[in-house]
């Protein structure tokens, strides 16, 4: 029997319980699509203010202010110090009397006497290489005191930091005695060793490098760690130490205009001030001994040069002059001279005020420096980032003597009048965006450059951290990968969407995308291990390969032109680029078997050496040729994946018309479907820019990691990622170095934003443009 249409129909209930429920899935889908869009935009949020909450500090403002200002003092002072945790400082009077007191109140710890000889009083004070601690007093009659000052620590109950000061004599206790003549030892260079002090002075009114040695004598009076002040600073030898001239070479200058000596960098360089401004650089080591190298005016007009020092590591020459201008120089390699040829050149300068430079102290650990001028006004700047971090006004009276701590936490400021305490803290002073994205003229390099050196084993390394290499490397790696990938992805994807089988495109298409399941450590792995050195050593067969692979195609498309319809239709229609396959193999096959013999006759039997010599390109085996082939095979799936689908998806009724008002397929191809499918094709190539912009493991296992500027094929780099994945396990926490690894991802972070906002407004564009069609 027919059933009755009305019993099978649902009633007015059930249709109301099935709306319900209809509307309830379309809420909930619509809330979990919402909730996973604003999840993504608030973790991207979240990514982006993390990253900034680390980086923020580089540029933070450092605190430079004054903490202490002590009553009562009222006295010249030739030096002063302090300990690395501003507890505890010393004082030397023009008397001799090395003061001892507390920072934080100005209280006194004790004093202790120089050996300086009764009579006699103190000319000078001159500091040596700020990492070796010594001290240099000259004397009126003609000899010099040297000793380091040292601070020893003591821990009481619950863990009370006790900080005891003290002098250390490392070349005895007795003066030295430079000037033989007895005139005043007022301008004086020292620089020690382990068992020998080096001195530049004058002796007998000529300019003399001198050194001191250990004199062997058993009745000596003083001994190599003898000791004044509060702390022991070590156990007493058995055999006391002497130490006496054991060499003098007289250096061919007028001693009678010098009022100014810096001694180099491992003492092969020394500067040489006389007159208002004349500057000369003497060659310290050579065979034939200390030679005048180079002389010239550090100032114009009638500037005078009122104080000289040297910045951490000896490399650099602070020249403070009588306008209150402070000038950096140092020795630069002439990079066009086959023979090491130094000139000596002003590479920036800061400005204090309108006074007279009176004094400057260079840190200890970094490269930077306070100074004080005539009028009371003390600045605090650093030399690689160009940065002046804090000028105020410290006194009424010319500064005398400044001190800055170990740490840098602390700068002592004396005067003729008073003394003043200021804290510091300044994290990161070498960060500037000067530093991080201008060419910057570091110490001993010919020309400003963009450099990336994070590390050195020396401890007056001065650290290089520009991110222009780093992003260059990024981009560089992306366009050779894109420039392989881009073509063949979307050049397979045209012919898979519109001329394939459709039985061999449901087999390609799945195998195609499959590749994007590869990790790509292992494919890093094997460009690293086996494709860059088999490139390397059949480099001829792969130029070759890309000459022979077109001519083959070019050749197997005009030879199946040439055969009967008969013959070509053997062959089902879609499937002729699988005859392809042969040829090519074959064609790959003969380029390697052909690339030795192509080296040897016309390369010379290397083409590295060839290349080098005659196109001035250098190859290293781990470059951007290998990155173009490994990145660019695992860049190709995601970008032809998503062309072919936007490809295919062209509604037929567009392709159908074409074709039937009589367009050929590449006609309609060129002028129908690409058009119409260009924002999915753009969104492909967009995402692949993205894959390659942020891929770490093949670059970082491919690439060298040498952070160049070079456009060169043959030559490897360094990109942001992969630079973040090989330091940051290596930077302390909170240090520069990690801060601008920090800065580096947010560089990279920046960097794909701005990309994919740029792609998806043109996508906007291109499909409001081609979406009527």
């Amino acid at each position: 029997m027919p059933h009755n249409i009305d019993s099978i129909m649902p009633d007015a209930d059930e249709l109301a319980s099935l709306a319900r429920r209809r509307r309830f899935k379309d809420k909930l889908a619509n809330i979990t699509v919402a909730f996973g869009g604003m999840f993504v935009i608030v973790a991207i949020a979240v990514i982006f203010f993390y990253l900034m909450f680390e980086v923020w500090p580089l540029f933070k403002q450092p605190d430079f202010e004054k903490s202490h200002t002590y009553a009562g003092v009222q006295q010249q002072v030739s030096f002063v110090d302090m300990d690395e945790y501003n507890s505890t400082g010393m004082r030397l009077l023009p008397t001799g009397e090395m003061q001892f007191f507390r920072v934080g109140d100005g209280s006194s710890l004790g004093a202790s006497q120089l050996p300086v000889p009764a009579g006699v009083t103190i000319a000078s004070v001159q500091r040596g290489a700020v990492l070796g601690g010594l001290v240099g007093v000259g004397l009126s009659n003609g000899q010099i005191i040297v000793f380091s000052p040292n601070y020893g620590v003591e821990y009481g109950e619950h863990h009370a930091r006790t900080v005891i000061p003290g002098l250390r004599f490392p070349y005895g206790n007795a003066p030295l005695t430079l000037d033989e003549s007895g005139q005043a030892i007022r301008d004086f260079a020292i620089r020690g060793s382990d068992d020998a002090l080096d001195v530049l002075g004058i002796n007998k009114g000529r300019l003399v490098w001198s050194e001191f040695a250990e004199k062997k004598s058993s009745d000596a009076e003083a001994g190599g760690l003898s000791l004044g002040g509060l702390s022991s600073g070590g156990d007493e030898e058995a055999a006391p130490k002497v130490y006496a001239r054991s060499s003098e070479v007289v250096i061919a200058f007028p001693a009678t205009q010098i009022h100014g000596l810096v001694i180099g960098q491992d003492a092969r360089w020394a500067y040489v001030l006389s007159g208002a401004g004349n500057l000369a650089v003497v060659k310290l080591k050579g065979e034939e001994g200390p030679t005048i190298y180079q002389q010239l005016s550090v100032t114009r007009g009638n500037t005078e040069v009122t104080t000289l020092a040297a910045l951490q590591g000896n490399i650099s020459l602070l020249v403070g002059d009588s306008t209150g201008q402070i000038a950096q120089w140092f020795l630069v390699r002439d990079k066009n001279s086959e023979t090491d040829k130094f000139s000596l050149e002003k590479i920036r300068s800061f400005s204090l005020g309108d006074a007279a430079v009176t004094a400057i102290t260079p840190e200890v650990k970094r490269k930077g420096f306070v100074a004080g001028d005539a009028k009371g006004r003390i600045g605090y700047f650093f030399t690689t980032s160009e940065r002046t971090l804090g000028i105020h006004q410290a006194a009424d009276a010319p500064i005398r003597a400044l001190a800055i701590s170990p740490r840098s936490e602390g700068v002592f400021v004396q005067t003729d009048k008073s003394a003043s305490f200021w804290s510091l803290h300044a994290e990161h002073p070498d960060i500037s965006m000067q530093s991080t994205w201008g060419k910057v003229w570091y110490e001993s390099y010919p020309e400003p450059t963009y450099t990336w050196q994070s590390t050195s084993g020396s401890s007056d390394f001065e650290g290089k951290l520009s991110l222009m290499p780093l992003a260059f490397g990024t981009i560089k790696a992306s366009f050779y990968a894109m420039a392989l990938a881009a073509p063949l992805a979307i050049c397979a994807a045209m012919y898979t969407a519109i001329f394939m089988a459709p039985g061999l495109r449901r087999k390609v298409k799945p195998v195609i995308e499959l590749m994007q399941a590869l990790p790509t450590v292992i494919l890093g792995f094997l460009a690293g291990l086996w494709l860059a050195p088999t490139i390397e050593a059949n480099l001829p067969g792969i130029f070759s390969l890309l000459i022979i692979t077109p001519l083959i195609i070019l050749a197997c498309g005009f030879a199946w032109s040439q055969l009967s319809l008969e013959k070509r239709s053997l062959v089902p229609e879609g499937w002729v680029p699988l005859l392809l396959i042969v040829p090519i193999l074959l064609g790959g096959w003969l380029s390697f078997e052909m690339s030795r013999p192509v080296e040897v006759a016309f390369f010379g039997g290397d083409i590295r050496i060839w290349l080098e010599h005659s196109t001035g390109l250098k190859f290293d085996q781990r470059n951007a040729l290998i990155i173009g082939l490994t990145m660019g095979f695992a860049v190709i799936a995601p970008i032809f994946s998503i062309a072919e689908d936007a490809l295919f998806a062209v509604p037929r009724h567009l392709t159908n018309g074409s074709l039937a008002l009589g367009a050929t397929q590449w006609q309609t191809l060129t002028r129908v479907v690409l058009p119409t499918a260009s924002p999915g094709i753009f969104s492909a190539v967009m995402i692949g820019f993205g894959r390659a912009v942020g891929e770490t493991m093949i670059v970082l296992m491919a690439t060298g990691n040498t952070a160049v500027m070079e456009w060169n094929i043959f030559e490897g780099m360094r990109t942001l990622s992969a630079n973040v994945a090989v330091e940051m396990g290596e930077a302390e926490i909170g240090s520069t170095h990690f801060r601008v690894l920090f800065l580096s991802a947010l560089a990279l972070f920046v960097l794909t934003f701005v990309v994919n906002t740029a792609a998806e407004i043109v996508r906007s564009r291109l499909r409001k443009k081609y979406g009527s069609l």
